[in-house]
């Protein structure tokens, strides 16, 4: 008996339609909610409807409507609190306005990255948040493509060179100069930035990083050094730390070596917390035996001992306001300015003066 219900079919719009003693194109129209009918014939459909506990048929409504109701969004890695702080206001204002969110993982890789705006855009969501893989645009004509097919897009945390449309972001340089000015103030010379940004040649100059915060970051490390007329060490610049083992690897070069560090930044916290565990199998203290720097505030940054000392970006209402920026491209609506999001540098108990 279970088995045969399981196998009984859901109640169509035609259904629907004969509980009602309507045509199947008032039917149609009532719960689709596109074209005219009459208040009467609204009301014999829905009383039908919940009767008979039909579902409406989402993709056949949006392709009468061209309206799905749908965002899609996709990041670089759900794992990163980053992310997830951004997906919660993006989810959040979607669910007030009535949208529902189609998430994707790109795990900050090109090829991933088309295929999931391939599927969304086979899925008809009406607009795509997408924390871009890549700058160039030679990696990007799948973002163009979402324009070319009448999508709405918004870029959030990275731009794309060459095309025209928001990001949602901050500026990073500001900060940055300012926690390398106090380390540099603090006496440290040598000061290692770890990020997990792929890379298949040694760090040279910010403009290799592209369009993106880590190109900022390491902008105003360097204008750091310059003012303080300290020569900057390329080589303290630490890309692909992409997982548990790669963090380990670079703390392996930078600490066996004759002159490491005193210093080390870590781009966000999942690769703060490789790197503190990395430390601590070293018996490395901090902040006495290193200074220790983290992008991103989060509640376990305070209550860690020492607390750790962060640059800290205002990630849910970033979140918050690119699904709202984007909602209002699909309706046709002004979004007004653009916010100001401001970073901070939060100075605690993981800095200090360097080593002797």
């Amino acid at each position: 008996m279970t088995s045969k219900m399981m196998r009984m079919k859901a109640p169509t719009a035609a259904d629907v339609a004969r509980e009602a003693r309507v045509s199947k194109a008032q039917a149609a129209r009532a719960l689709g909610g596109y074209g005219a009918v009459s208040d009467e014939v609204m009301t014999r459909v829905l009383a039908a409807a919940e009767r008979l506990g039909y579902r409406p048929n989402e993709l056949a409504r949006s392709m009468n409507t061209g309206r799905s109701n749908t965002l899609g969004v996709i990041v670089g890695d759900i794992e990163n609190p980053h992310f997830g702080l951004a997906l919660r206001g993006i989810s959040d204002v979607a669910r007030q306005a009535g949208y529902h969110v189609i998430l994707s993982n790109s795990d900050e890789q090109v090829s991933i990255e088309q295929e999931a705006v391939r599927v969304m855009l086979e899925k008809r969501v009406d607009g795509i948040i997408v924390a871009p893989s890549s700058s160039a645009a030679s990696d990007n004509a799948h973002l163009t493509q979402v324009l070319t097919e009448g999508r709405a897009l918004t870029l959030f945390d990275r731009a794309v060179y060459d095309l025209d449309v928001e990001v949602i972001g901050v500026d990073f340089t500001r900060s940055a100069q300012q926690a390398t000015q106090e380390l540099l103030e603090a006496g440290h010379r040598r000061i290692a930035y770890v990020t997990s940004m792929n890379s298949s040649e040694p760090y040279r100059r910010p403009e290799d990083m592209g369009l993106t915060p880590v190109a900022q970051r390491i902008a105003g490390m360097e204008h750091a050094f310059s003012v303080a007329a300290v020569p900057f060490i390329p080589a303290l610049i630490k890309p692909n730390a992409l997982d548990d083992a790669a963090v380990a690897r670079i703390v392996s070069e930078l600490f066996d070596d004759a002159a490491p560090p005193t210093a080390v930044i870590a781009s966000d916290s999942l690769i703060a917390q490789a790197l503190l565990r990395e430390f601590h199998l070293r018996g490395l203290r901090i902040p006495q035996d290193l200074s220790f720097v983290m992008y991103d505030n989060f509640p376990w940054t305070e209550i860690v001992s020492p607390p750790l000392s962060v640059i800290a970006q205002p990630v849910y209402e970033m979140g918050c306001e690119a699904a709202r920026r984007i909602i209002a491209q699909i309706r046709g609506e002004e979004p007004g300015p653009m916010p100001q999001f401001e970073t901070r540098y939060l100075r605690r108990g993981s800095t200090g003066p360097a080593p002797l």
